[in-house]
């Protein structure tokens, strides 16, 4: 069993990373159907209620344990996270400005250093520097021809990204909450401003097609519920500058599908930025198991709920 929990933060990381990849191709096809702000509202009221089933079914109570920090954790990593990308698509197109979301571990990395006392040490810094340059290479800044508001606007989804990150953090190093229900709060507080907002801004209808129901019951259950529990699940047992490095596998799945899905042809330095992203976070996985080679007491933390 000890062996088996050794395995569960990789093991979480593997699914959030297919899954949120993938994402980005369900998200082009959903846009299809239905105008990007209601798409937004919906996918989170559908997590909601998705987070919500979930904690009747394992018989957790819906306690709000510190209102303040869990509103924070909602308004940034919710809310301002997808209306800022929701905003950089529909001002830039749904290329490699919205791409700049993940730049979210640069952000992570500065911020935890000051906030949480994380530092990078040593051959850590190799592995950051091979993961952060793939990335670079991946969304090549010095090639892009949106405009300077839809890439600003992509740079703060990734800030709201790392600030969530860094709320959660600091919250579950001071008081005890469950990771489900912070999870649901954090949704349900996120979804009320994506709600408004999509009641506000002028949009066409959404068309309720078969297709698009079902592929929204995927993105509310799988992409929005289920990950941003595992995100704050894997949050919880690895320094924040070390799981938003990890995440960065979620663009190189991105681009491997949606090459795959739309039968386009990969970019040498999209090849470069992928070999290298791998290999940053290899080292990581190596630094990680060699540590805990080193003192047992890594290999087995604490379980928390």
């Amino acid at each position: 069993m000890n062996s088996y929990r050794r395995w569960l933060p990789a093991i979480a990381l593997a699914v959030l990373s297919l899954t949120w990849g993938y994402t980005w191709v369900l998200a082009k096809q959903g846009l299809a159907y239905a105008p990007p702000f209601a798409f937004a509202a919906e996918r989170c009221v559908g997590g909601a209620l998705s987070l919500l089933v979930a904690l009747k079914l394992t018989g957790r109570r819906l306690t709000l344990v510190a209102p303040f920090q869990t509103l924070g954790i909602g308004l940034t990593q919710v809310a301002g996270f997808m209306i800022f990308q929701t905003w950089a698509l529909v001002e830039g197109g749904p290329g490699k400005t919205a791409v700049l979301i993940f730049t979210m571990p640069i952000w992570t990395l500065l911020l935890a250093w000051p906030l949480l006392g994380e530092r990078v040490r040593g051959k850590q810094w190799l592995a950051a520097a091979s993961t952060l340059t793939g990335l670079l290479l991946i969304i090549e800044p010095w090639d892009m021809h949106a405009s300077l508001f839809s890439k600003f606007l992509g740079l703060m989804a990734a800030l709201c990204w790392a600030s969530g990150t860094i709320l959660i953090k600091r919250l579950r190093a001071v008081t005890p909450v469950d990771l489900l229900t912070l999870t649901a709060w954090q949704m349900i507080l996120g979804a009320v401003p994506l709600v408004l907002l999509a009641l506000v801004v002028p949009e066409p209808a959404t068309h309720w097609t078969p297709a698009y129901v079902g592929l929204l019951l995927f993105m509310s259950v799988a992409s929005t519920a289920m990950c941003w529990w595992l995100w704050i699940y894997i949050l919880d047992r690895v320094p924040a500058w070390e799981a938003s490095l990890s995440v960065l596998g979620t663009p190189v799945v991105a681009i491997l599908s949606s090459r795959l899905t739309f039968g386009e042809s990969f970019k040498g330095t999209e090849i470069a930025g992928i070999l290298l992203i791998g290999g940053g976070l290899a080292l990581l996985s190596l630094l990680g198991w060699a540590a805990s080679r080193r003192n047992p007491a890594l290999t087995h933390p604490k379980e928390r709920t």
